[in-house]
């Protein structure tokens, strides 16, 4: 009886634990993180580099901090650039760099939510507490 009540509490503990344990994060936002992961090192990155002499690393995150990130959609308070996270990944602005960022015009006629959601998921993918935290290069 003992041997019973213990095999069903691991397997009761087991069916509970799953879906939590066992999903990857990435898998849990929509989007392709290998695409966001390109456009964020091409576009992303070299411009904060540019602009403050270092990129921001997927890893100086959490998950839950990337994802109120994308969520509030704000990018920039200082007023220097767009305040808008969303304004980054638009085709608008993809139009504006296409001449000199060939990943941007590869993805001009990709959707400015599709976009969005790649990011993010590489952004995800990489945080610093997910299974596989990314840094900058």
């Amino acid at each position: 009886m003992i041997v019973k009540t213990q095999f069903l509490i691991a397997i009761l503990a087991i069916a509970l634990l799953f879906p939590y344990g066992l999903v990857p994060a990435e898998e849990l936002d929509d989007g392709d993180w290998r695409r966001g992961r390109i456009y964020y090192r091409t576009t992303c990155t070299d411009c904060h580099k540019a602009m403050t002499g270092e990129g921001v690393s997927p890893a100086s995150r959490t998950i839950a901090e990337w994802r109120a990130y994308f969520d509030a959609d704000r990018h920039d308070q200082s007023g220097q650039t767009s305040p808008s996270v969303s304004y980054y990944v638009s085709q608008e602005y993809r139009e504006t760099i296409r001449d000199s960022n060939k990943v941007a015009n590869k993805l001009i006629d990709l959707s400015d939510e599709a976009l969005l959601e790649d990011v993010r998921a590489f952004l995800v993918h990489g945080a610093s507490d997910s299974d596989n935290p990314t840094r900058c290069r």
